[in-house]
């Protein structure tokens, strides 16, 4: 079974770009069809077009499989610590705040 998560992380990667479904397949030499298809989670790129597809939408395998791979805690780490730099100071903190007490519940087990 396709993971969907992959496709919908592809997309919005595309869409953080700022990159139509149009500009990328153009961008990447392949049809408007395929990336819709991929981003949809209906079909998945054999590995040449999956490295084509990695380099054109400027991330890492990582970023695209976090969702997916049991051993990708380091990428989603990342994506959380720039979604918690975007927030207000206060809040900031207060995350911060209680993710050092569960690491410190964590190791005391």
């Amino acid at each position: 079974m396709i993971d969907k998560r992959i496709g919908k992380r592809m997309k919005q990667r595309r869409e953080e770009l700022g990159l139509t479904q149009e500009q990328l397949a153009e961008k990447l030499d392949l049809t408007t069809n395929y990336i819709s298809t991929v981003e949809r989670g209906a079909s998945f790129p054999r590995c040449e077009k999956l490295i084509l597809l990695l380099n054109g939408l400027e991330t890492s395998a990582d970023a695209v499989f976090c969702d997916v791979l049991t051993h990708s805690t380091q990428a989603k780490a990342s994506i959380l610590s720039e979604q918690i730099a975007e927030l207000p100071p206060e809040e900031q903190q207060r995350i911060l705040d209680m993710v050092e007490l569960m690491v410190k519940q964590a190791k005391s087990k």
